[in-house]
C-alpha cells in the first residue's frame, strides 16, 4: 500500500520541474514512510511512496520496464493485487522475465501482455498510474470498488493525478483552490457521486474504471460494472459457495511480509473475518492472529441505546475471543476519552488524512487514533467493512417506509451522519438547493442499475437498493477507512469487497438474503460454525460514537469561542444566531445527535476553509 502521484504535460518539459514533483510526492510521505521515489521524462513524471507489505527490498518504485536500454513503460502503484502468484507464472509462461517477487512487478509485466485490459485479470484493492514510454501516453486504473482513491485534474498540456487531493494540489498549478456550487453540494449530502471531486476541475477515476491521457487528449472508459443475472444455485449451495468465497478470499489476503491482524468490534462481520482468519493462519501453521477494537472510557457501564445502535461493542469482543481461545487469538482495546478526541493536533491530522470537511466528526477522530495504536504492532489488518451493503445488513434495508421512500435509503432512514446544512444561511441553502441536488443524484443512480428481466415487485427494489449501497455509499465508508489507516502507514484489507463475492451475491434473491427473518442471512448461516451464539443473534451496530457529555460540552465550548473572534473564514456562510442557539439551549437526547453533528462539521468546514485557503464561488 502506497502513495502515488504524477504529472503530464504535452506542451512542456517536465525535466525542468523535479522540485514541484517532489513536493507533490512528499504530501504522500504518510502513505508510504518506507521509501520514496520519482520518475521523470520529458512529458511524463510519476512520483511514489512506498509502504513495503510484499518483496520489502525488491518492489521499489516508479518501477521501470526496458527492453535493450529503452523505457518500454513505468509504474507508480497503490494497493494489493492477490491473486499476483497465478499471474506471474501465467506471465513467465508467455516469456515474461522477472527480477522480483512483487505484485508491483507483475502488473507492469500484465500491461505489457494485455494493456489496458489487464484490469480484467486483477484481483485485489489497486490504483495506478502507467506511463507508456512507447505512445507518450498515460493510463489510470482503479479496482472495481474503489478500495483505493485516484484523483486527476485535466490540464490545458495533460493532466496531474495523485492518491489524495493533496498531490494535486501541491502542484502550483492549483494556487487558486476553488470549490463551487457542485462541489459545496456534495460535501451536504450524505452521497458518494461517482467521479465528483470537491475541488473545481478535479475529478475521481471511477471504481472499475481507466482514464487514458493522450495528445489528443482524455478518454475514460469502465471495465467493470455490477451485472444482473439469473442466480443459479438453491439456498443450501449458495451458503456454501459464500463461505468457500470467504475461505479463499481471507487465505489471499493474509499473505503479507509484515506483521498482520484483523480489527474487531464484535459484530458479525468483523468477527466472521477474524474467526475464519484464526482458522486460516492455524491451517497452515503460521502463528496466532492479533486482533484490536476501540472502545472509550465509561462507554459500556454507562452505554445508552440510541437510534444507531442497542449495544456496546465489548461484551461481544471478549465473547468472541473467548470463542476463539483454541486459536490463541491475542486481542487489545484500544481505549479513549474525549480528551483524546478534542485534541487538536489529531483533529488537524484528520482533516489533512481527508483532505476534505466530511462533518462525522469523533468517528473519526476515534479512528484515527486507533489506527496509529494497531500500526505500533500491525502493518496490515483486515477489516469487516463493506459486508452490510453486500449482504443488505443496514436497518434501512429491513424498513418499507425508507425502501419506498424515493430517495437514497439512508438518507430517509432519519440518520444524520453529517449535518453542516443545519447552521449554513438560509440563503445559501435556497441558491444550493440541496434537496433537488440529491433527488438529480438519486434518478442518475437509479438510471444505472442493471435490470433483470421479469424481475418486479420487491425483489426488483431490492437490486435497486443493494445497487445504491454499492455504488453510492460503501465508498464514503471505504474513503474514510483509506485516509484514516494510511495517514499512520497501516494497510487495511476488505475481504467483503472482493468482486467475486460482490457479483455472487448482489444476483441472489433478496428472499434468500434474508431467509432466516435476519439481515444478512447468508453471511450468519455461511459462519455460523465458527461464532458464538452472542455474535450471531446481534444486531446490527455501527462503529461506536462517544456518548460522554464531555465531549459535546468541549464542542460547544469551542463554537462559543470562534463565533466570539467574529472573523473566521466561514462566518458569511453560517446562520450564526441559530448557532448561538444551538450552543446555549439543552437540548433532549433524541436531537442531541444532530446537535453534535452540526457543531463537528461547521468546526471541520470553517478549519478546512483556512488551512487549505478554499475560495468557495457559487
Amino acid at each position: 500500500m502506497c502513495g502515488i502521484c504524477g504529472w503530464v504535460d504535452f506542451e512542456g518539459d517536465l525535466r525542468e520541474s523535479r522540485d514541484t514533483l517532489l513536493d507533490m510526492t512528499e504530501t504522500m510521505s504518510c502513505r508510504g514512510p518506507d521509501d520514496e521515489g520519482m520518475w521523470i521524462s520529458e512529458h511524463g513524471a510519476l512520483g511514489h511512496r512506498r509502504l513495503a507489505i510484499i518483496d520489502l527490498l525488491g518492489g521499489r518504485q516508479p518501477m521501470i520496464a526496458e527492453e535493450g536500454g529503452e523505457v518500454l513503460a513505468v509504474l507508480t502503484y497503490s494497493g494489493e493485487v492477490y491473486n499476483f502468484k497465478e499471474l506471474h507464472a501465467e506471465l513467465a509462461a508467455r516469456g515474461h522475465q522477472f527480477r522480483t517477487r512483487s505484485d508491483t512487478e507483475v502488473v507492469l509485466r500484465a500491461y505489457l501482455e494485455w494493456g489496458e485490459d489487464l484490469a480484467g485479470h486483477l484481483n485485489g484493492m489497486y490504483a495506478f498510474g502507467i506511463w507508456d514510454a512507447r505512445r507518450e501516453e498515460l493510463v489510470l486504473v482503479r479496482d472495481r470498488l474503489g478500495i483505493k482513491p485516484l484523483y486527476y485534474y485535466p490540464t490545458p498540456g495533460g493532466v496531474l493525478f495523485g492518491s489524495e487531493p493533496k498531490a494535486i494540489l501541491a502542484n502550483p498549478l492549483l494556487a487558486d483552490r476553488v470549490v463551487d456550487g457542485e462541489g459545496l453540494r456534495e460535501l451536504l449530502v450524505f452521497v458518494k457521486t461517482p467521479e465528483c471531486g470537491i475541488f473545481r476541475g478535479m475529478r475521481e477515476v471511477r471504481p472499475g474504471g481507466i482514464v487514458r491521457v493522450t495528445r489528443e487528449g482524455i478518454v475514460k472508459r469502465r471495465y467493470w460494472r455490477l451485472a444482473s443475472g439469473e442466480h443459479p444455485d438453491d439456498l443450501p449451495t449458495t451458503v456454501r459457495t459464500v463461505r468457500g468465497l470467504l475461505d479463499d478470499i481471507i487465505e489471499r489476503q493474509l499473505i503479507s511480509d509484515v506483521p498482520l491482524c484483523t480489527l474487531l468490534s464484535g459484530g458479525l462481520d468483523s468477527s466472521a473475518v477474524t474467526a475464519l482468519a484464526g482458522e486460516a493462519l492455524r491451517r497452515h501453521g503460521e502463528g496466532k492472529l492479533r486482533s484490536f477494537s476501540v472502545d472509550f472510557t465509561g462507554y459500556t457501564e454507562h452505554f445508552s441505546p440510541d437510534a444507531m445502535r442497542d449495544t456496546p461493542d465489548a461484551p461481544f469482543v471478549r465473547d468472541l475471543v473467548r470463542h476463539l481461545s483454541h486459536l490463541g487469538v491475542e486481542h487489545d482495546d484500544i481505549v479513549l476519552d474525549s480528551a483524546d478526541l478534542m485534541d487538536a493536533g489529531i483533529r488537524a491530522a484528520v482533516l489533512r488524512a481527508r483532505d476534505l470537511p466530511t462533518g462525522v466528526g469523533d468517528m473519526d477522530t476515534s479512528l484515527h487514533l486507533l489506527f496509529r495504536a494497531v500500526r505500533a504492532h500491525s502493518t496490515v489488518a483486515l477489516s469487516g467493512e463493506s459486508a452490510d451493503e453486500v449482504f443488505g445488513g443496514y436497518r434501512w434495508f429491513h424498513d418499507p417506509a425508507a425502501v419506498n421512500a424515493g430517495t437514497f435509503p439512508w438518507l430517509a432512514s432519519g440518520i444524520r451522519l453529517t449535518a453542516l446544512d443545519q447552521v449554513l444561511a438560509p440563503d445559501l441553502l435556497r441558491e444550493l438547493d440541496v434537496p433537488g441536488y440529491c433527488a438529480e443524484r438519486y434518478r442518475e443512480a437509479l438510471d444505472e442499475v442493471p435490470r433483470l428481466p421479469g424481475e418486479s415487485g420487491m425483489e426488483a427494489r431490492m437490486r435497486e437498493v443493494s445497487y445504491l449501497h454499492l455504488t453510492r455509499f460503501v465508498q464514503m465508508l471505504l474513503d474514510r477507512k483509506d485516509r484514516m489507516s494510511m495517514a499512520v502507514g497501516l494497510e487495511v484489507r476488505v475481504p467483503f469487497c472482493d468482486h467475486r463475492l460482490v457479483e455472487y451475491v448482489f444476483n441472489a434473491p433478496w428472499s434468500m438474503k434474508t431467509f432466516d427473518g435476519h439481515e444478512k442471512s447468508l453471511l450468519r448461516a455461511a459462519t455460523a460454525d465458527v461464532l458464538p451464539e452472542s455474535v450471531l443473534a446481534r444486531k446490527k451496530s455501527p462503529y461506536p460514537s462517544t456518548q460522554d457529555p464531555a465531549y459535546e460540552k468541549a464542542l460547544r465550548e469551542e463554537t462559543a469561542r470562534l463565533l466570539e473572534s467574529g472573523d473566521f473564514p466561514a462566518a458569511s456562510m453560517i446562520d450564526v444566531p441559530k448557532v448561538r442557539t444551538m450552543i446555549d439551549q439543552p437540548l433532549d437526547a433524541v436531537s442531541r445527535h444532530d446537535l453534535r453533528a452540526a457543531l463537528e462539521g461547521l468546526l471541520q468546514f470553517n478549519a478546512w476553509l483556512e488551512r487549505y485557503k478554499v475560495r468557495v464561488s457559487l
